[in-house]
């Protein structure tokens, strides 16, 4: 992992997670079996556990021992400090939790546009009745550290890249893939994406015809992005596996999955080229 510099040490700056309060999720989580889900209490917030630990990661990384002690707590207290943040638990609701180097923890709330509750699940195949996000590549390259790997209010190298690639609002249907300076993608500005790809091998042992079919595969950790919730969801459930995906092996057109913790998962097409004006 990359060092934290004296002069990010000792910026100002809080950790945080967004994640969405979804009413119907409970239900949806009814229909599932108990191990594909990884919350036990099947609150309608979208991946608690998740979030929480990624929180404490973050605090650890910081050296943050209020905030850590403060993450430290049973999901189920957790949830219950979230509970006095929503305002009416009939709708669904955009949180940011927001936590300082000294343990305190506020919760931004705001609406969230209504999706398919179904879409917070893992994807069964490609969803053709949606419109894909338009999905670029950064023209600039991002240099990871602590504040790629963790989510923190320090986003200004994300802010950039949205706005070299046109994004002006949150609503915009449109993400934009960050680069390392190895030309690997480390994530979206908002996303974790995903790729259909052949399996790599660095093996002479010949794959089985089920390896060798084209797989969903997610950067790596190490090619510096972010460790998002529905990130390491998909991969614990074996919906995707981790491989290196340089800007060269894009396929203009091709069409990827996204996901985040507000909107779970949902598709993009990749495009190279610019549009004709």
């Amino acid at each position: 992992m990359a060092t934290i510099t004296p002069s990010q040490a000792s910026e100002s700056f809080q950790i945080i997670s967004s994640l969405r309060y979804e009413p119907a999720l409970p239900d949806v989580l009814r229909a599932q079996p108990t191990d594909a889900y990884p919350d036990p209490l099947r609150s309608p917030y979208y991946l608690l556990p998740y979030h929480r630990e990624r929180l404490l990661k973050a605090a650890e990384c910081f050296g943050w021992s209020k905030a850590a002690r403060f993450l430290q707590q049973d999901v189920e207290s957790f949830a219950k400090h979230l509970d006095s943040f929503i305002p009416d638990r009939t709708k669904p609701w955009r949180l940011r939790i927001v936590i300082d180097r000294d343990g305190a923890c506020t919760v931004e709330v705001n609406a969230a546009a209504p999706i398919d509750p179904l879409s917070l699940l893992l994807p069964s195949g490609m969803n053709q009745t949606s419109t894909p996000w338009r999905v670029t590549v950064d023209s600039q390259r991002t240099v990871p550290s602590p504040f790629t790997t963790h989510k923190t209010t320090s986003r200004d190298n994300y802010t950039a890249a949205r706005l070299r690639a046109k994004i002006t609002s949150p609503q915009d249907p449109a993400e934009v893939l960050i680069v390392n300076p190895y030309g690997e993608i480390m994530e979206g500005s908002i996303t974790t994406p995903y790729f259909r790809r052949r399996r790599s091998t660095s093996t002479q042992v010949k794959m089985d015809q089920e390896d060798a079919e084209p797989a969903w595969v997610t950067p790596p950790l190490s090619s510096g992005g972010n460790a998002g919730t529905t990130r390491r969801y998909a991969l614990a459930q074996g919906f995707c596996s981790e491989q290196a995906i340089t800007v060269a092996e894009l396929i203009d057109g091709e069409e990827c999955w996204l996901s985040n913790g507000v909107r779970g998962f949902f598709r993009g097409r990749i495009l190279l080229k610019e549009p004709n004006a």
